[in-house]
């Protein structure tokens, strides 16, 4: 094992830096084709801009992506492990066991005896141990690499990740995790994941990305999510972004439910430079359900952008989505919503809701909920808010003796404290807690690992 740390090559995502990161890996055929195929579509897709509906509130003009290239074979050092190590601690003293990745190689690996059954590994050794697996799941149900330019660059150079595979009526009695951590200055991460579960199956995977010491270098993160739930299964997945404030964060996430199936999809986002998630939930059979949980907490020039759809495709379907958002400083948080109600789909439940919790008069929240229903027998609502900590709330605790700061940390702790109750994982919740109110006194937000320091 090499100690060098993984330093991306010079020059950007150019056909040289990708045919040598091509040339690094040891993967089959049909993945060597995929990434090529994916690549010519990355170079001749545009960037996106201002111009694009899309991408109107995320300015990208500071990006510069040939600052960064595919990441190279070699291993992290050992002061990359060490530095991942607390939160890999800390983590698995809350769950039952986990993988942990930095700079897109494997530094941890879960304990067999507490997958019950389940195939839980690094992406990359995925691709050697359960190859034909992936052949048919990988990128080919819940990911679109024609989406933009980025989908296409993680499609072809992802690197890292993991794949949770729970058989046929398995049911993982205990919480696992996926930790990745990106130490090395001016690194890219492309990490991928990818949870299925087949008929009847239950498990719980809690994500969590995080910044290592990587300084004020830029670092850019551009991954992928896919969450496949065959009939009758149940899965609860949590996704918190706590990369630093150097970091730009790109990912495309969604989620296909089966008949019956039922989905819990808690996000938070409290870290990076700027963030552009796309979060969608297609709910492709009958009696599908999903629940989706979101925590947003920007401050200083932080700003974070979360596109969420909701597609009902069959019939006797429902989900519902509740985004909570605090807002310091000269931070800005987008949320754009849209439900989408196919012609099939009758009898679908739908509800989306954003509210907003402005703490600084430079701060600004952008919300637009959308519908567009094709059935005509539907309950389909949504809602949003935006507005400033309420001053005759703030009157009223003083007039007993509160002081101003303890009286605005106890209304913004009520504010989210209904999206806190949904979350059915215990340490997600106190954690997500924690980091709210530390960004309330200005201080870095935690890792979940965090919890435990706290007594959670």
């Amino acid at each position: 094992m090499s100690s060098a740390p993984m330093t991306p090559a010079p020059g950007g995502f150019t056909d040289e830096t990708f045919a040598a990161f091509l040339k690094g890996r040891d993967e089959p055929s049909w993945l060597a084709d995929r990434r090529r195929s994916a690549f010519g579509r990355f170079k001749a897709t545009p960037l996106p801009t201002l111009r694009d509906e899309e991408w109107r509130r995320t300015d990208l003009r500071a990006l510069k992506l040939d600052q960064f290239a595919p990441p190279a074979p070699a291993e992290p050092s050992e002061a990359a492990r060490a530095a991942l190590e607390p939160a890999y601690r800390g983590l698995d003293s809350l769950y039952g066991t986990g993988i942990a990745l930095v700079d897109g190689h494997a530094a941890r690996s879960p304990d067999p005896s507490k997958l019950g059954g389940a195939v839980f590994v690094d992406l990359a050794s995925a691709v050697q141990e359960h190859g034909e697996l992936l052949k048919d799941l990988l990128m080919t149900e819940a990911f679109r690499d024609d989406a933009d330019a980025f989908a296409a660059l993680h499609a072809a150079c992802w690197t890292g990740g993991a794949l949770l595979y729970v058989p046929k009526g398995v049911k993982v009695e205990t919480p696992l995790f996926h930790l990745v951590g990106l130490s090395a200055e001016g690194g890219a991460d492309l990490s991928h994941t990818l949870v299925v579960l087949e008929e009847g199956a239950e498990a719980t995977l809690v994500q969590e990305t995080i910044g290592l010491d990587r300084g004020k270098a830029p670092g850019l993160h551009v991954g992928g999510v896919e969450l496949i739930l065959r009939r009758g299964s149940r899965l609860r997945f949590v996704n918190i972004q706590n990369w630093d404030t150097s970091t730009w964060h790109l990912s495309r996430e969604r989620a296909v439910v089966g008949p019956d199936a039922a989905l819990q999809w808690t996000v938070g986002g409290l870290g990076s430079r700027l963030a552009k998630v796309n979060q969608e939930v297609a709910l492709v059979g009958r009696g599908a359900r999903a629940q989706v949980n979101g925590v947003m907490f920007p401050t200083g020039r932080q700003n974070l952008t979360y596109i969420t759809r909701q597609d009902h495709v069959a019939p006797n379907t429902t989900s519902d989505l509740l985004y909570k958002g605090g807002l310091k400083d000269r931070s800005r948080l987008v949320w754009r919503g849209m439900i989408k109600v196919e012609p099939d789909a009758q009898h679908t439940d739908a509800y989306q809701k954003n509210d907003n919790l402005v703490l600084d008069a430079d701060a600004r929240a952008d919300s637009i909920p959308g519908l567009e229903i094709e059935a005509n027998e539907v309950r389909c609502t949504h809602g949003a808010t935006a507005g400033p900590v309420d001053p005759e709330m703030v009157f009223y605790a003083r007039s007993r003796g509160v002081d101003e700061a303890t009286a605005t940390r106890l209304i913004v702790e009520g504010f989210f404290a209904n999206v806190y109750d949904r979350i059915s994982v215990e340490p997600v919740r106190e954690a997500l807690a924690l980091a709210v109110a530390q960004k309330l006194e200005l201080g870095s937000a935690p890792t979940l690992a965090s919890a435990e320091a706290a007594g959670v």
